[in-house]
């Protein structure tokens, strides 16, 4: 049985439709979701969200960050951006690990939030730079 898939930007609804699985990365690690599963609350790391039907990936999408509610019938992600991966530009991902990079430098060591929050944009970048790599690579 497959299960609903609405990706979600602050934009507006990129994606709702039917898959067999789909592939979310979950900040503790990649999360498949099929039908059925657990209902539960993640947050997200950016990275590539895979959509599958039977065992093969029909569609990815980089995500920068967010959260996905999962519930049996449906896997709700609300992302913070949403690209698809035959969108992403190496140079423009160049250019947010570098900005991220210098912004992570400039940031106040006794601010574990700020700290944070800079760490997170360098993965995200890293994430959008290694998405390209897979989509060239085709791994």
């Amino acid at each position: 049985m497959p299960i609903n898939l609405e990706i979600v930007s602050p934009e507006r609804l990129l994606l709702s439709r039917d898959v067999d699985m789909v592939v979310i990365p979950a900040a503790e690690g990649d999360m498949g979701v099929l039908e059925g599963h657990a209902p539960m609350m993640v947050a997200l790391r950016g990275g590539v969200v895979s959509l599958y039907e039977g065992d093969r990936i029909t569609d990815s999408l980089y995500v920068s960050g967010g959260f996905a509610e999962v519930t049996p019938e449906q896997c709700t992600v609300l992302a913070a951006e949403a690209l698809p991966t035959t969108e992403l530009e190496r140079g423009e991902a160049e250019k947010r690990l570098r900005d991220a990079e210098d912004a992570m430098a400039q940031v106040d060591g006794n601010d574990p939030v700020e700290e944070e929050l800079a760490l997170e944009r360098v993965h995200s970048a890293r994430a959008m730079i290694e998405a390209i790599d897979a989509l060239l690579t085709g791994h």
